[in-house]
């Protein structure tokens, strides 16, 4: 296990971890002053490509935005999502995995619950693959969203799972969306750290969409807070420059050769 996952999992009971995404270059230099973790999300799909959910991102596509954003990161553990369709089966999910880490350089990767996804995890960490589990809301897997584990059975299950990723080597594991109560429950009970979206301030770290907290993506569910309305800002420049370039007030002789 390389040193900065050794050094993550140490943060545990100490002090909070601080996660976020990114998917180029010139956002995970800034966050790479600030973070613990730096995760290449499968929520690219959604923030820069568009589409309706996470489940028509490709491997290639999430390659090559990690690529990206491997070139400016010194410090941070970078994890990869991979995507939907990728490790349906441990022969698939350790081809794609090696692939993965082989052209970007990653430390991780992240992979979904889904049924017995804990085998496919620990056939990736005997072959020496870090992994990050995600349990709860699962977007690959679940269309409807839902709070996860606010009912005795599924509060059971959650708790279930979180202990199979554990014994399958997982080095942390996302909770996304549940209810308080089970995520502070699944927390102490377990030696790894959690990474929580949605799921309290009682989770080992915490992880949003760097997209979502900017007010760049225009998603706004109740457990992400926006620190700061960019958009805004983006607007009134470009709004600006078309004023500017009509008038032509713009270039001057100073922004001409």
């Amino acid at each position: 296990m390389i040193e900065k996952i050794k050094e993550l999992i140490k943060k545990k009971n100490k002090r909070p971890i601080v996660c976020l995404t990114s998917y180029s270059f010139n956002i995970s230099s800034i966050l790479d002053k600030y973070c613990d973790l730096i995760l290449v999300g499968d929520s690219v799909s959604n923030v820069l490509y568009g589409m309706k959910n996470t489940h028509k991102l490709t491997l290639e596509m999430i390659i090559e935005h990690t690529k990206s954003v491997k070139s400016k990161i010194a410090k941070n553990l970078l994890v990869v999502d991979m995507p939907k369709g990728t490790y349906g089966n441990s022969k698939l999910a350790l081809k794609n995995a090696k692939k993965i880490i082989k052209e970007t350089k990653c430390d991780a990767v992240k992979i979904e619950n889904y049924r017995n996804n804990h085998k496919i995890i620990e056939k990736l960490v005997k072959s020496k693959i870090n992994v990050m589990g995600h349990i709860g809301y699962t977007p690959q897997y679940k269309s409807k969203f839902k709070i996860q584990g606010n009912s005795k059975t599924s509060a059971k299950q959650l708790l279930k799972e979180a202990k199979l990723i554990e014994k399958a080597g997982a080095f942390c594991i996302v909770l996304e969306c549940i209810e308080t109560n089970i995520s502070k429950k699944i927390t102490e009970f377990l030696k790894i750290p959690t990474i929580g979206i949605g799921s309290s301030k009682y989770c080992d770290g915490q992880i949003l969409v760097t997209d979502d907290i900017l007010g760049l993506s225009g998603f706004h569910p109740r457990f992400v807070k926006k620190y700061v309305n960019i958009k805004k800002y983006i607007e009134k420049a470009i709004q600006k420059y078309s004023k500017e370039v009509l008038n032509k007030q713009f270039p001057k002789k100073k922004h001409s050769f």
